[in-house]
């Protein structure tokens, strides 16, 4: 199968090319492996030119090992598939099967890490841990095929502009995770690790998020939440077969999908039962937090918005510890505990996509996927679905 190595020198610490000249060829001349040839990104959506361009002149399947990050991946998907959403699916199962290994070399690696979870201390080297993906590769490992996440950014009614697609494979959020992803870019020169991030959480922390949501089913027909006494997904009491989909009005503090992973950051477990208790087909989790679910609450005003600050800190401490905040409750005083009886602070879904509509609110225009910012026009809104190739085709990675 056609090797072709590609690197982004600037992405993460700026590690990269190190990776690749004194631990990727090496490893790959020592089991004997050809390759077509190496090639560094030179400017944003390099990648995906290079992706294609290697396609043109090899139209059967094709490997190709990238060290980068997420946003990487992110730009070759977005520039190798269409851009209408009414053909990703059928491309998707036409394509030849581009398989990745990844070098992870970005700020966060998401799917590297949700490939590889963090070794414990003294299990492996960082730089063996680094190399996990390649060795899946020379092992003969098959390639697993990712899931993806295929955004519609609808426009205003009787607006001239044309929906936009946007493709990701590692998350697509609003809300606080959007709102941070946003205000993070002007913190990376300063703060290039993920401690950026932190930051512009803070920076965050009183905004609520004005929005309605539909949540669409998948192939099981119905919308899914999970249910903590029984440790499984179980239909939405709010959806049955024969009126399937959800409706949930906000407003909204937290709003995140992911497909393929359940971690942003090595620690940071948001969507754990994305590897605990996988899917069978297309689907995408999603952690929902309204703050006036809050037994506590009320409604929305500015102590309200105060005191909810330190709730939402637990729910974002629980996903750095192992993806604790999947069970946390409110109590009868609306404080956030880790036992009893009390409504979850969490709505974990699982179904086959949502539709978000902002309302008068600016930063419940922002759309984030596998880190690039949207903005959702006025008057419009958001369609996200799961969509998975069929056996053998689409996009896969080594893990």
């Amino acid at each position: 199968m056609p090797l072709f190595v590609i690197y982004n020198p600037v992405c993460g610490s700026g590690s990269a090319k190190s990776l690749v000249d004194n631990q990727v060829l090496p490893t790959l001349e020592k089991h004997n492996v050809t390759i077509d040839g190496v090639s560094a990104t030179e400017y944003t959506g390099h990648a995906g030119f290079l992706v294609a361009d290697y396609l043109k002149q090899n139209p059967s399947n094709v490997t190709i090992v990238l060290a980068s990050g997420d946003g990487t991946l992110h730009e070759i998907l977005n520039h190798i598939l269409p851009h209408t959403s009414q053909t990703v699916h059928q491309v998707l199962n036409t394509l030849p099967r581009i398989s990745f290994v990844l070098v992870p070399a970005g700020t966060a690696n998401a799917l590297y890490s949700s490939l590889f979870p963090p070794a414990k201390p003294g299990d492996i080297t960082a730089s063996e841990y680094r190399l996990q993906s390649l060795h899946a590769y020379l092992s003969g490992k098959d390639g697993i095929p990712l899931t993806l996440s295929v955004t519609t950014l609808v426009p205003t009614p009787g607006s001239r502009e044309v929906p936009r697609i946007v493709i990701s494979s590692v998350v697509t959020s609003t809300s606080l995770h959007a709102a941070i992803l946003h205000d993070s870019e002007a913190l990376r020169n300063e703060m290039p690790g993920i401690e950026r991030f932190k930051v512009a959480a803070q920076q965050n922390s009183k905004r609520w998020y004005n929005a309605s949501v539909k949540l669409l089913p998948s192939s099981s027909a119905t919308v899914q939440i999970y249910d903590q006494l029984s440790h499984r997904f179980v239909n939405h009491p709010e959806s049955t077969p024969e009126n399937s989909i959800v409706e949930l009005g906000g407003p909204f503090v937290y709003f995140l999908s992911t497909v393929n992973v359940d971690r942003l950051e090595p620690e940071f477990r948001i969507t754990p039962l994305a590897r605990a208790l996988p899917s069978n087909g297309a689907t995408c989790d999603i952690i929902i937090v309204r703050p006036l679910r809050d037994p506590s609450s009320d409604g929305d005003n500015i102590g309200a918005r105060d005191q909810y600050i330190d709730k939402i800190w637990k729910v974002m401490g629980g996903a750095y510890a192992d993806g604790a905040h999947v069970y946390l409750r409110y109590n009868r005083n609306g404080e956030v505990v880790g036992d009893g009886t009390g409504p979850l602070v969490v709505e974990y879904i699982r179904c086959g996509g949502w539709e978000w509509i902002p309302g008068d609110d600016d930063r419940a225009h922002l759309l984030c996927s596998d880190g690039g910012i949207s903005t959702i026009e006025d008057g419009g809104g958001a369609v996200s679905l799961a969509i998975a190739p069929g056996a053998d085709a689409g996009i896969m990675v080594y893990g």
